[in-house]
């Protein structure tokens, strides 16, 4: 069949319109665990805002047969999942296209850090969401605080379990709206008992393993943290906005990254935790020898440094790098240039001239910039405070 004179598809049209519309807002419901209600929740808003006149619907909800979470979604109009074929298997997944094509004033897309299978327009579920963003269309989500890219090491520590699926920190900086959904340790496990979360066989093996009363607990406490950090932060820009009008210099971080990888990535995830507590726009730089340069494609370092861009643009930071003989001289125009208030170092285990040359430059840095503030901060991965 000769296709050749045949128009854009549907979706094309779609996706071309993107660019065009005013994007939606983004509502997301944080728990400490699965288990918490964040879905009956949601379902719960998306029943009143359909009793009072609101186009919603449900893009993907996983109920888990949970008998309370299925009576909430009661006759809430649903798009239909589409079928993935993936290695001799059908799978079902979020049916992108539709939800574009239907275009409600508001849907509900349940966990926000799923994996989806290959065949789909994107790899995972929260670039689907960005996609319906852009469309202009309202988004009310869902994800438990340990699929946080930021906080992934923390609870790896805490919980000594690995968490594989990640929602990026930009997308808790898109939401206008984050809500903590509690619920104590105790009640927590009395729901697990009872086989509200769980079938009956897996119940014990879940006791004894994430949802220990020590687990649960720390989780809880992360989740309450970063909700309120967020909205106190959020509060103190309103008051600040107010106040000093737009004459305001708004915040701008820089992460200043350096030759130890293991160093860079806690330190990145530390800038975003910052940064994301002043609301502010951040980067993330390193300065090179020009013959050293990823950009050159016999490159040393180019492998590694596509790693920390990948982990930078996850975490919400734009990712630089500064070919320059002098790293000092790099980073104090870097910061001229791009208005940067505030300067983050990581301080590692340096010893000997790695450590004279490490105070020198901060110190040097200090020196030659004005109007900027430099955190100098402790890279092993620790559980995050309440400030940074």
């Amino acid at each position: 069949m000769d296709t050749t004179n045949q128009g854009p598809s549907p979706e094309d049209d779609i996706l071309k319109t993107l660019k065009e519309r005013p994007a939606g807002r983004l509502k997301i419901y944080i728990g400490s665990a699965a288990g918490v209600g964040k879905t009956y929740q949601m379902l719960l808003e998306a029943q009143r805002l359909r009793s009072e006149g609101v186009d919603i619907v449900l893009g993907y909800i996983e109920t888990h047969k949970r008998a309370e979470t299925q009576a909430q979604v009661g006759d809430l109009e649903q798009i239909p999942l589409r079928d993935v074929r993936y290695q001799d298997r059908v799978f079902q997944e979020m049916n992108l296209p539709a939800i574009l094509g239907r275009h409600p004033e508001v849907v509900v897309v349940d966990e926000l850090a799923h994996t989806n299978i290959p065949g789909v327009e994107h790899p995972k579920r929260y670039q689907d969401v960005e996609d319906i963003l852009k469309a202009g269309i309202n988004v009310i989500s869902a994800v438990n605080i340990q699929h946080i890219e930021s906080l992934n090491p923390y609870v790896e520590r805490l919980t000594g379990v690995k968490v594989r699926e990640t929602v990026p920190d930009r997308i808790l900086g898109m939401a206008s709206e984050i809500i903590n959904i509690d619920l104590s340790v105790e009640d927590h496990r009395e729901r697990l008992r009872r086989g509200k979360i769980y079938p009956s066989d897996k119940i014990e093996s879940a006791l004894r393993g994430f949802f220990t009363p020590e687990n649960l607990a720390a989780m809880r406490e992360m989740a309450l943290r970063e909700v309120a950090s967020k909205v106190e932060y959020q509060t103190e820009e309103q008051r600040l906005l107010r106040e000093a009008g737009p004459l305001r210099r708004p915040d701008r971080v820089v992460v200043c990254l350096g030759p130890d990888h293991d160093v860079n990535v806690a330190l990145l995830r530390r800038g975003a935790r910052i940064a994301g507590r002043l609301n502010a726009d951040w980067f993330a730089v390193t300065v090179v020898r020009p013959d050293l340069a990823p950009s050159k494609a016999l490159s040393p370092v180019r492998h590694e440094y596509l790693r920390l861009e990948r982990l930078a643009e996850d975490l919400g930071a734009q990712f630089k790098v500064l070919e320059s003989t002098s790293v000092l001289d790099a980073l104090v125009r870097f910061v001229e240039e791009h208005g940067i208030t505030m300067a983050i170092f990581g301080k590692a285990r340096h010893v000997g001239w790695r450590l004279r040359l490490f105070k020198w430059l901060t110190l040097e840095f200090l020196n030659h910039t004005d109007g900027v503030d430099v955190q100098i901060v402790d890279t092993s991965e620790r559980e995050p405070q309440t400030r940074a």
